[in-house]
């Protein structure tokens, strides 16, 4: 299976780091989030990658290079001249994974210790085309899954603002994990283009297709701000 990691944003919330470094550089106890999400996919066995890159794109490139792409074949997926976002920069790396075989998404400011295989596994059972890490976790948006955790709506837990599928039916309120599985079909489905939030996309296909949550109980943090880096740090050794 390949993955994408998507490593082009800003990272505004590591300032000041992040005024000289891409966010995927931020270490925690000395590794980078990048290096430690490659080996981290790595050990499910996992050896293809796209990386997508704007932010001191150039910083990601001799890293890689530098450590030798960690032993996997990685491809880039260069937007230098924009940053499209997720949804963007799914579309922008489509000739890199529309290949027929199902892919995983990760953001590369996250760490977690979700089961891939687990993940992969049930993907593959309900032969959705994306499936979505979820947890039972804090977070200011949530999604809404029903009983048979299909998506059915988004809540802005702060505002309570909703977009839903249907009347809400008690569903449950889980958060996104920033891993996804998908499947290629994916690539006909999206009607947005230019720079775009895959969520976005996820929450108009939630009206017509099955979008399944993956329900996780494992550690993720969110390495996006500095004060989340000294938590990782306690975790992630």
């Amino acid at each position: 299976m390949k993955a994408l990691i998507f490593a082009a944003g800003k990272g505004t919330r590591l300032k000041p780091f992040t005024d000289h470094h891409p966010k995927a550089l931020a270490q925690v106890n000395g590794v980078p989030l990048l290096e430690r999400n490659i080996n981290y996919l790595k050990s499910f066995g996992i050896k293809d990658f796209v990386i997508n890159i704007h932010h001191f794109g150039n910083q990601i490139v001799e890293f890689l290079n530098k450590n030798s792409n960690f032993g996997c074949n990685i491809e880039i997926s260069d937007e230098t001249s924009e940053l499209l976002e997720t949804g963007g920069g799914l579309i922008f790396a489509r000739k890199f994974l529309d290949h027929g075989e199902d892919f995983l998404i990760m953001n590369a400011d996250i760490l977690t210790e979700i089961n891939i295989s687990a993940l992969v596994e049930y993907h593959k059972k309900i032969k959705d085309f994306a499936t979505l890490a979820v947890s039972d976790r804090d977070s200011s948006r949530k999604l809404l899954f029903n009983d048979d955790l299909v998506l059915r709506g988004w809540l802005n837990v702060q505002s309570g603002e909703q977009r839903l599928a249907e009347f809400n039916k008690g569903f449950k309120a889980l958060a996104f994990s920033g891993v996804h599985c998908i499947n290629p079909a994916i690539f006909e489905k999206i009607k947005r283009t230019g720079k775009f939030s895959v969520m976005e996309e996820y929450l108009d296909l939630m009206q017509t297709e099955h979008i399944h949550g993956f329900v996780h109980d494992s550690i993720l943090i969110d390495v996006g701000r500095p004060e989340s880096v000294i938590e990782a740090e306690k975790h992630f050794k």
